[in-house]
């Protein structure tokens, strides 16, 4: 298959310059050279539009969604739809919400929401529901089965622990909490993922899409699924298996079996990493390589785009990054995981950085 660059992706010129900084990401799911078949798709996730009064927005926020819905209008080829990866707001707000709507509005493409943490623990995901999207469902599309999971559900004894909507959602948005909660796909979701999946051949290629990463990275930080097991589980009989999800802020894969795991990018903010930032022992699995990045603090550091490749199942993803150097995410037929094509060499990565 050849290999997809930025400049294919844009119908003019002008706008690779300032499509630079941006986090964007399209898959191409291919069955060969020219079949019919053939399609892409943009994905954009964790805006984090935060509301300060009146009509007031934080702009950084809003600049980052707002380049990103004007790139997906330049695609070409033209996203056959665009993935919304979840936590569009900040704090839940009807204003955020609602503001993101009116941003995400100017696609020119059909939009497919998958709801974060962000956007539902004001509320319990009511607006959402009433306005944007259903939390769990599944569609087909051109000979691939796609899931989109609520994977930020959480204990029922925390939810009621907090005397105030707005109590609740402030703990579930902090980072480094010790109160916060882990997050669950819980029992009812993976019941009805058994019977969806119940119709659909082994050989098909599945696309999950969740929040949070449906396995486990790293607790404090609430980088973690519960019961991700479980969702794995339900999974591990179909032969292409690929999960694409946001929450992160950060480059990072993985392989468990027959799925490979894939993070996108923030529009918002990059996070840096836990060995990094509080220098606790590694929890991430060891075949995950971490972004090697020279100034984690850097407002656009780790943003960029992300042109995933999905050919026979497998998944090649090519990062375009700003201030930094491109890398290749390759799947490795010997290894049976993806390699990084430039830092998988341990001896070939930047030692852990020193931060105030």
């Amino acid at each position: 298959m050849k290999k997809i660059t930025r400049r294919r992706l844009l119908k003019r010129g002008a706008v690779a310059a300032a499509a630079a900084t941006l986090p964007l990401s399209l898959v191409e799911i291919s069955w060969g050279k020219g079949n019919a078949q053939n399609f892409t798709f943009a994905y954009i996730s964790d805006s984090h539009l935060t509301h300060i009064k009146g009509t007031k927005f934080v702009r950084n926020f809003d600049k980052g969604l707002k380049k990103a819905v004007m790139e997906c209008n330049f695609m070409s080829p033209k996203p056959d739809f665009v993935v919304y990866g979840g936590d569009l707001a900040q704090l839940g707000k009807k204003e955020e919400l609602e503001h993101g709507l009116e941003i995400m509005s100017k696609l020119r493409h059909p939009v497919r929401w998958v709801i974060g943490e962000h956007d539902f623990y004001l509320d319990m995901g009511r607006f959402w529901e009433d306005k944007i999207s259903k939390t769990t469902y599944s569609f087909d599309h051109k000979r691939v089965h796609f899931v989109v999971l609520n994977s930020i559900l959480t204990y029922d004894s925390w939810i009621k622990r907090w005397k105030t909507p707005e109590e609740r959602m402030a703990n579930m948005a902090r980072l480094d909490n010790p109160n916060g909660s882990p997050f669950m796909v819980g029992d009812r979701q993976i019941k009805w993922l058994k019977k969806d999946l119940a119709r659909v051949s082994k050989d098909t290629p599945i696309v999950v899409m969740s929040h949070s990463p449906l396995y486990k990275i790293f607790k404090p930080w609430n980088f973690w699924t519960d019961d991700a097991e479980k969702v794995q589980a339900v999974l591990k009989p179909f032969n292409k298996v690929t999960v694409l999800h946001g929450h992160v802020h950060q480059i990072l894969y993985n392989q468990i079996g027959n799925i490979t795991f894939q993070a996108m990018m923030s529009t918002a903010w990059p996070w840096p990493y836990p060995l990094s930032y509080i220098k606790k022992p590694n929890q991430i699995p060891k075949i995950t390589v971490f972004m090697n990045r020279a100034d984690p603090f850097h407002e656009r550091d780790a943003t960029g785009w992300s042109i995933l490749n999905l050919e026979n199942g497998r998944v090649t993803n090519h990062y375009k990054l700003w201030e930094n150097r491109d890398r290749i995410l390759r799947y490795d037929e010997k290894l049976g995981y993806p390699v990084d094509t430039l830092y998988q060499n341990p001896a070939n990565r930047i030692p852990p950085q020193e931060h105030y």
